[in-house]
């Protein structure tokens, strides 16, 4: 009796999912790549589908999220992106009936604490091919430089993990810059970068190498709010026209200028949380045209900081003149005359002026019983 391939995969299959950085804690504006793994012993082609939180069908839910086949990667992280992924590997043969196979949870967590951040130069995600580019590691807090950080690298096409120093990542050691790492820019060194040392690790960054005729540079950190940033449109070769940027799909109307042969520059002033999105750039004909890149517009950490301080020691020295106010308001308001000294001598031994006085001459810190005793003797003498 024949057993059907369907039962030798129930028997053989198992579907996982890998996290690259490894780990469940990820940071606010990073780069993140799931993976989808079939372990079996058939030759079968699979198709994939991801599942957010609760089992509900990723439907892309903004465009940082990318879904291709076995891959699921978000561009920059944000808090919304924390809770459960999960992949369905499904098998349709003909002859064969169809097969479903769930992973098993991965859940995600998003750090509030700032990572420590590796380096690129230049600043930019999309990289023209045969160009130069170096990573550098982040300061470790133990050294005055990042030896005791290890550069690591996860390149999707082909699902290899490359470690340690440059050798194995496919560049050399800077002679000036020990701690960093410099480049060719081919496809095979396209992928997410990360640290990791004592301290833990570094945010990942994704790479990519084009092999197209026009990218788009723009920061690959975050912005800060309030700040100026200039976005290049660059060609691989000189460009013959106008060049427009778009951002979520939408064309720019602000001007641009041309800062050399190959590069088109559109600046944006005073960023603000509304400039944040994906953009890119079309060639005056349309026929050329840039991956899109994630800009990320957060606020300024210095700047919180220095009014929280400045809020903290204004309180310092707001609470104990508050303190001596209500003492001093207490201290008048109920006080009586017992407080004062007084004096001990009858009303009639106050002595009148040696000279006669007119009755509006009369001293008016007199008493009232004073003043009116006074004033019945000189209107009505012998009394």
């Amino acid at each position: 009796m024949d057993v059907s391939p369907v039962l030798l995969l129930l028997d053989s299959a198992n579907v996982s999912v890998s996290v690259w950085p490894p780990g469940s804690n990820i940071y606010l504006d990073e780069s993140v790549l799931l993976r989808c793994t079939v372990e079996s012993d058939s030759s079968f082609v699979w198709s994939y589908q991801w599942l957010r939180h609760r089992l509900h069908p990723a439907q892309t839910p903004n465009p940082r999220h990318l879904v291709s086949g076995d891959s699921y990667s978000i561009t920059a992280v944000t808090r919304e992106d924390a809770g459960s992924y999960q992949c369905q590997a499904e098998l349709r043969e003909v002859n064969i009936s169809s097969l479903v196979i769930l992973s098993r949870q991965v859940v995600l967590r998003v750090s509030d604490r700032p990572p420590p951040l590796l380096t690129l130069t230049p600043s930019s995600r999309q990289i023209f091919r045969g160009e130069c580019f170096s990573v550098q590691c982040p300061s470790s807090l133990s050294q005055m430089n990042s030896s005791g950080w290890t550069l690591r690298r996860f390149p999707p096409r082909s699902g290899l993990f490359f470690t340690d120093q440059c050798s194995p990542l496919g560049g050399t050691v800077s002679t000036e810059r020990p701690d960093t790492c410099a480049f060719t820019a081919v496809r095979e060194n396209g992928g997410l970068y990360w640290c990791e040392g004592e301290e833990g690790r570094s945010n990942a960054v994704s790479i990519s190498v084009s092999y197209g005729f026009i990218i788009l540079r723009s920061p690959s950190s975050p912005v800060l709010l309030g700040d100026s940033v200039d976005l290049f449109c660059q060609y691989w070769t000189g460009n013959n026209g106008t060049t427009s940027f778009y951002k979520n799909g939408a064309e720019i109307t602000t001007s641009t200028s041309s800062s050399g042969y190959r590069e088109i520059k559109m600046r944006i002033e005073k960023m603000t949380q509304e400039d944040e999105g994906l953009y890119k750039c079309v060639s005056g004909d349309g026929r050329m045209e840039s991956p899109e890149s994630w800009l990320s517009v957060r606020p300024d950490q210095g700047s919180w900081m220095w009014i929280t301080a400045s809020c903290g020691l204004l309180l310092l020295l707001l609470v104990p003149l508050s303190v001596w106010l209500v003492h001093r308001y207490r201290y008048q308001a109920f006080c009586t005359r017992s407080c004062w000294p007084v004096s001990t001598e009858e009303p009639g031994d106050v002595g009148l002026p040696a000279t006669k006085q007119d009755v509006t001459e009369v001293q008016w810190d007199l008493s009232w019983m004073e003043m009116s005793n006074l004033l019945d003797k000189q209107l009505y003498p012998g009394t």
